[in-house]
């Protein structure tokens, strides 16, 4: 009988539920893993500040749900593995190799811009390089996509399993049915990730759906369901580990909710202050930030020290403050090129 696995939702931790070591990490993975969050916490936090600069258009931040992205994505494997990423997959695309250029690039609608020569809005990621596939704006619709994806590469007799993420809204959408029902019913390998951050732009969890977990779907399916803690990057990476070997053996797709919290307005156009409270949000702020966590288990547990940890953040911020000014100088695409790739040519 297939059952919900629950992982670190028991009680609210310091730091994590899981030992690095338990796990198969050593001390260099979780300062990497420390990196990248913080890595992906400046770019968005720096992006947001070029927004309201006037220097860019519109911008949709991840700020809160980094160690839901870093943890699946140190999972899996760039460059064998398959992506497709929701618009605040940040951590996502910096994880599997994309860099601070790359998507300032994209952030400034430059023509190099990797995901499509400025041809997308921003947070619509792709790159050819690191198989990560091109997003589209109506939500869920990459979850149906990606099980095509798996199961292809499971008749090439890839060793491939491919990433697909969404939020706890989109799951209410008929892609999702569709796209559980197809890789459950033909075990494509696919990990399907809801970055459950409790709102739907506006509306809370309560009045989207009538079930506590997202994840207790994937009984209906007959696949693995489970419920991790998001804001702890070591327990999400075991879940994710676990269902990508699962993948591996063969043994089809498992279906990962990952409670997690979005600190930050839905997008640069819209005002949180009238559908949550600043008590909710300053929780997740303070101690139930993820990189909060995530550097309470490294100093608890000898890993690094605080000076030590200070020199990485301020690394992560010099780096992406070189990547903005950068993009910026950069050429911006010519009107002739507009419809390249677009439309078909004669």
């Amino acid at each position: 009988m297939i059952e919900i696995e629950r992982v670190g939702m028991d009680e609210v931790v310091a730091g994590s539920h899981v030992n690095h070591e338990a796990v198969g990490l050593t001390r260099e993975d979780v300062l990497e893993l420390f990196r990248l969050m913080v890595l992906t916490r400046r770019l968005d936090e720096r992006s947001e500040q070029v927004q309201r600069q006037g220097k860019t258009a519109f911008y949709i931040s991840g700020r809160g749900q980094e160690a839901t992205q870093i943890g699946c994505a140190y999972a899996m494997e760039p460059g064998k593995d398959w992506f497709l990423p929701y618009y605040r997959d940040f951590g996502i695309m910096l994880a599997v190799g994309a860099t601070p250029r790359d998507l300032a690039l994209a952030l400034f609608a430059k023509k190099d811009d990797p995901a499509s020569g400025a041809r997308q809005m921003p947070a619509h990621f792709g790159h050819r390089d690191y198989n990560v596939f091109t997003s589209s704006s109506p939500v869920s619709t990459q979850i149906p996509q990606a099980a095509g994806i798996a199961y292809a590469s499971k008749l090439r007799g890839e060793d491939a399993v491919c990433y697909v993420a969404f939020g706890e809204g989109g799951s209410s959408k008929g892609d999702f049915h569709e796209g559980l029902n197809f890789a459950a019913i033909w075990k494509s390998p696919v990990i399907f990730l809801c970055q459950n951050n409790r709102y739907a732009i506006s509306v809370g969890q309560e009045k989207q759906m009538a079930v506590e977990d997202v994840a207790s779907r994937a009984i209906g399916y007959g696949m693995p369901g489970v419920v991790v803690d998001g804001q702890d990057v070591l327990a999400v990476y075991k879940v994710t580990k676990e269902a990508v070997d699962r993948a591996r053996r063969g043994e089809g797709p498992t279906l990962i909710e990952a409670k997690t919290y979005r600190i930050v307005p839905h997008s640069s156009d819209d005002d949180d202050r009238l559908y949550r409270t600043r008590e909710e949000v300053d929780t997740y702020r303070t101690s139930q930030d993820p990189i909060v966590r995530l550097r309470t288990y490294i100093l608890e547990n000898e890993l690094a020290t605080d000076e030590e940890l200070d020199h990485i953040d301020k690394e992560a911020l010099a780096h992406v403050d070189e990547a903005l000014d950068w993009a910026e100088q950069q050429p911006d695409p010519v009107a002739e090129e507009a419809a390249l790739y677009v439309f078909a040519e004669a």
